[in-house]
Order: structure tokens, then C-alpha cells, then sequence
């Protein structure tokens, strides 16, 4: 194991676990901080486990859900604004 491998399960057990206990508690500006740090702390990961594993490929991944996870956080905020 690794330096990169050992930082990734790191933040596994450190990060992933109170990110995905503020999303799944609280109110609904709470439960998406929790799933905007999750999204985080999961590119970050995926970024460390590619880097420990020394595969390029496994760089796509985390990129993507980079992406993704922006465009989703900007689409649930939509949708917890206040109606007019």
C-alpha cells in the first residue's frame, strides 16, 4: 500500500462517513451540503485511488462526476429556492 492508497482510504473513513450522515439528517439546505461534500470527497478519491494505482485511465471517473456533480448541485438549488 501506498502513500496515495493510504490517503484515499483516509478520507474514506474520515470524510465520507459525517458527509453522508449531514445528507441523510437535517433539513433540506443541510441534506445538500451534506451531498455537495460528498460529491467532493468522492472526486478526491477517486483522484487518489487513480493516483495510487497508477492507471490514467481511472482519471475519466472523477472528471465526470466533477461535472456532473456541479450541474446536480446547481439544479437542486433551483428547486429549494422559494416560489415566486
Amino acid at each position: 500500500m501506498n502513500l496515495w492508497l493510504a490517503a484515499g482510504l483516509a478520507l474514506m473513513v474520515a470524510g465520507l462517513g459525517p458527509a453522508l450522515y449531514l445528507g441523510a439528517r437535517g433539513d433540506a439546505l443541510q441534506r445538500l451540503i451534506g451531498l455537495e461534500l460528498s460529491s467532493t470527497l468522492t472526486v478526491l478519491i477517486l483522484l487518489l485511488l487513480a493516483s495510487g494505482f497508477d492507471q490514467l485511465s481511472y482519471l475519466i471517473a472523477p472528471l465526470v462526476l466533477a461535472v456532473l456533480s456541479f450541474a446536480g448541485i446547481l439544479v437542486f438549488t433551483r428547486l429549494l429556492a422559494p416560489q415566486r
